[in-house]
């Protein structure tokens, strides 16, 4: 096998609330108040659509798509959604300093180095500007595949935490069952002081509609039960995915960190994230030099 090589779930379409649009020649990130499904083909006018999007839109009054069945792959939750914080490269779209708040793993002029990470507000590195927290919730929608996602990606605080602390309580309440427990990806809406009261969108993961959180844990137990009987061995598959994450420094190719800054990470423009309204500054010409300099011992 390729050493270095980060082996990442198998990837068959993309989930986002949102979408790129040009303005005054700038491709910009617009917000969206429902989902698209998209896969993962992109042409001039943007992404083309998945066939479960149109699917999906025709069971709902309004036609817009707010609610998505979904299952998860993994029972360890911290291998469903991966989140750190990241700065990319603009140009290349390589990932430059990845860290999760104590320690990060940076690009210098000396080669990787391992470094202390306080965060983008208390980083001299992050203050200039480009580094933000970036998630990957990896999901199964529909039952055609077995072993492959549709990716949600997301910088916003909201999204983050809310995605982080649902999936840790419903593995915890399932008694570890995460992977067969039958659950909705959700948008939320609401406003605040800094979004000048206008509503923003962030991604929540709730039981089903018609199931209550009872009824869903006893079916995530007996389809547990069930895959066991039939030898799918849940918690090989799961150390097998956790050895593919850490087998590269980076996880992030420099394909998707290309769409993560045109989507995410504008050069200038105040921009809508799910958080907040947001005024994004393009890093300056000095960061890269910065980044590449060997730190103080």
């Amino acid at each position: 096998m390729i050493k270095g090589l980060a082996i990442t779930p198998p990837i068959i379409g993309r989930i986002s609330i949102g979408r790129v649009v040009e303005k005054n020649g700038k491709r910009l990130p617009e917000k969206d108040d429902q989902f698209t499904i998209t896969t993962q083909i992109q042409t001039r006018d943007g992404w083309l659509l998945h066939p479960l999007d149109e699917e999906l839109r025709k069971q709902t009054s309004s036609g817009k798509l707010r609610t998505i069945p979904v299952r998860m792959l993994f029972n360890d939750p911290d291998l469903n959604l991966r989140a750190e914080y990241s700065l990319f490269d603009r140009q290349t779209g390589r990932p430059l300093c990845v860290g999760d708040g104590e320690t990060c793993k940076r690009q210098t002029e000396e080669g990787l180095q391992t470094l202390p990470c306080p965060g983008p507000d208390l980083c001299p590195i992050g203050k200039q500007g480009g580094c933000k927290p970036y998630a990957r919730l990896s999901v199964r929608v529909g039952d055609d595949e077995d072993l492959g996602v549709f990716v949600f990606r997301t910088t916003g605080y909201n999204s983050i935490r809310t995605l982080t602390a649902r999936l840790r309580y419903y593995h915890a309440i399932s008694g570890g069952h995460l992977a067969t427990l039958p659950l909705t990806l959700r948008l939320r809406g609401k406003s605040t002081t800094q979004s000048h009261r206008a509503p923003i969108y962030y991604v929540d993961l709730t039981t089903r509609d018609d199931l209550s959180l009872n009824a869903s844990i006893e079916q995530a137990k007996q389809t547990a039960e069930h895959h066991v009987a039939l030898g799918i061995d849940q918690q090989a598959l799961d150390n097998i995915a956790k050895a593919g994450y850490e087998a590269a420094a980076f996880e992030v190719s420099e394909d998707e960190g290309l769409q993560v800054v045109e989507e995410f990470m504008p050069e200038t423009d105040a921009v809508e994230s799910d958080d907040k309204l947001v005024e994004i500054e393009s890093p300056s010409e000095g960061l890269k030099a910065a980044l590449m300099k060997r730190p103080a011992p």
